[in-house]
């Protein structure tokens, strides 16, 4: 038997960054993200998913009732909350950013928490090529900029030459950029964005950028 119920007031309030959980989870927006109970359910077992420390009710399984109740009081989760009737395991489906928080499930009055993390997608890059500042004309020298033209949190944008990291900044603001002066460049440069679980690299392989070094590209 399957049923469906609505809080007229559900407000559902995850904790972001506050406690910390039995188990860590995270994922890349847009990928389902599952909660697993790692046990198999008895016949008389009552399981419940809460968002939050003892907060409002996700959904819950009454194994003795036949009954599986997934909360539809809040457009937050509309239609992405899947229970597993055999293990009582929860998977949020299409994961948002706003996902990211605690969730708790109660098993014959045992209750686990689980931290999940839901991480943008990262841009790609943008390198550009800027004049330093009291340059002479005849100055051989350049000034690279790397950028993350979009906004994203956690992240870390970095200079690399090779696998040895030259700089790096946290990534927390719209367009931050991170500068590079160099007198000549070759193949080995590059720069990366990246958080815990993904990176994006943009190769400084342009030689319009920046004067060549010697014996470069080739």
């Amino acid at each position: 038997m399957y049923h469906t119920f609505t809080f007229c007031s559900f407000c559902c309030c995850c904790l972001v960054g506050v406690f910390g959980g039995d188990a860590v989870k995270s994922v890349m927006e847009g990928e389902s993200v599952s909660l697993n109970t790692d046990t198999e359910i008895k016949n008389d077992d009552v399981i419940q998913w809460r968002c939050g420390t003892n907060g409002p009710l996700l959904a819950q399984i009454n194994r003795e009732l036949d009954e599986i109740y997934i909360s539809s009081g809040t457009e937050r989760f509309r239609d992405r909350l899947k229970l597993d009737n055999q293990t009582g395991s929860l998977t949020i489906m299409n994961s948002k950013i706003t996902d990211s928080g605690l969730y708790e499930v109660t098993i014959r009055g045992s209750k686990t928490t689980f931290n999940v993390t839901v991480y943008a997608r990262l841009p790609v890059p943008v390198i550009i090529s800027e004049s330093p500042q009291n340059s002479s004309p005849s100055s051989s020298s350049c000034m690279l900029v790397c950028s993350s033209m979009v906004n994203v949190s956690d992240a870390t944008l970095s200079w690399y030459k090779g696998v040895s990291v030259l700089s790096s900044i946290r990534v927390r603001d719209l367009n931050r950029s991170l500068s590079l002066h160099l007198e000549c460049v070759d193949d080995s440069y590059s720069c990366v964005l990246n958080n815990s679980i993904s990176n994006q690299t943009t190769h400084l392989n342009n030689t319009e950028l920046c004067q060549p070094c010697s014996g470069s590209f080739h």
